[in-house]
């Protein structure tokens, strides 16, 4: 079923966890694009700064104080935004927290928090936006249809694809995130609702996210690189509200990771296990600070703290964003290096002498794989 959205400049976008990061950047740029924003965060202060930034730039905003656990609070979110603009366009789940640590050390209430925040804070609100169209639907001139639809908008992870260790519970919540969109989708589609869903799987990205994150380490969490600016992840969404995709992969290099995994999963975890807990941690002891159960240190900031090269672009996510024809060009390029990123993770530990003979196997295996899919891939879109 095609599904008709508006242009960005004509649209309401409501974007949780608004205060920080991804969605403070993707509430930044949807606001200089003339949308009007409704953000939605738990950071009172922090969100009030934000409307009163766009506001004074001539934009239109509203915020909301909302826990994404809290299923009441996120419909409120919902008929605020109503109220206020009239409808709903764009629906953005990104609200999201982490916790660092191996399975054993880790809190199952803090587990649990985890779980009602990354992933059941996106089904609440998934389910706020399904409703507000059926209700919009239904009262369209009493017939039940609209020209316009929505863009349902859930920000997944490169981990939704491929865990990391001493992540263990974000990637659960993420892969059932994964599941829970997949399904959605497809009972919408069933259903004849005009609501395209869409699932962003962000890589290394320079947010708070790490000082935001429970710790149970000794050492200051990381991210293994290559890191993105959140700037790359708020195109993806934006393109996602305009324009009806299904996955969309924020930073190349979560795609790597993603197709290693995929074609190459046994050669994948024993690179993991050789180089993904040294590049995870900083050489420095954490704050003690976590956003957790209560909001951040860090509100009103889009970036974190990394201490490495943060990328500003994305030449996968260009070729994302772009026509067919030169998506499957970048592609191929892009294919050509995933074999050669995972050997490259197992040279960064320090051991590359002992890379089995199968590792150096495997990876153009993998690569081979990956190409014969983007051939495929070629004669479905002729």
């Amino acid at each position: 079923m095609a599904v008709r959205l508006k242009p960005l400049s004509e649209q309401t976008i409501v974007i949780t966890g608004a205060a920080s990061g991804i969605g403070l950047t993707t509430a930044r740029m949807a606001a200089e694009a003339g949308a009007r924003v409704v953000a939605v965060a738990r950071d009172e202060a922090a969100l009030a700064r934000l409307v009163g930034e766009i506001t004074a730039a001539g934009g239109r905003a509203v915020h909301v104080v909302a826990d994404v656990s809290d299923v009441a609070a996120i419909d409120r979110a919902a008929d605020v935004a109503v109220a206020t603009f009239g409808r709903i366009d764009t629906w953005v789940n990104n609200a999201a927290v982490g916790v660092f640590g191996r399975v054993t050390e880790i809190a199952l209430d803090d587990a649990r928090r985890i779980m009602d925040i990354n992933f059941f804070g996106q089904v609440h609100g998934s389910l706020a936006a399904v409703r507000h169209l059926q209700q919009r639907r239904a009262a369209a001139d009493g017939s039940g249809r609209d020209a316009y639809g929505m863009a349902l908008v859930n920000v997944g992870s490169t981990e939704s694809d491929q865990p990391l260790p001493l992540h263990s519970y974000y990637a659960a919540s993420k892969h059932a995130l994964k599941g829970f969109t997949t399904a959605l989708r497809m009972e919408l589609e069933e259903a004849g609702l005009p609501i395209s869903v869409t699932l962003v799987k962000p890589g290394s990205i320079d947010t708070p996210f790490l000082q935001h994150a429970r710790n149970y380490m000794a050492k200051e969490g990381n991210y293994p690189p290559p890191v993105y600016a959140p700037e790359v992840v708020a195109r993806a969404i934006l393109y996602a509200a305009t324009h009806p995709s299904r996955d969309l992969f924020a930073g190349g290099g979560g795609w790597m990771l993603s197709a290693a995994g995929r074609f190459a999963p046994r050669l994948t975890d024993r690179v993991m296990e050789r180089t993904m807990f040294r590049k995870q941690q900083q050489d420095v002891p954490p704050d003690g600070r976590d956003a957790l159960r209560s909001p951040g240190a860090y509100g009103g900031q889009a970036r974190g703290t990394y201490p490495g090269t943060v990328r500003g672009t994305s030449l996968y996510t260009a070729a994302e964003l772009h026509p067919v024809a030169t998506k499957l060009a970048l592609v191929a390029v892009a294919a050509a290096g995933a074999g050669a990123a995972v050997l490259a993770l197992g040279a960064g530990s320090g051991r590359a002498r002992k890379t089995p003979a199968t590792l150096k196997q495997a990876a153009p295996r993998a690569t081979t794989a990956v190409a014969r899919r983007l051939a495929k891939a070629r004669q479905i879109a002729r």
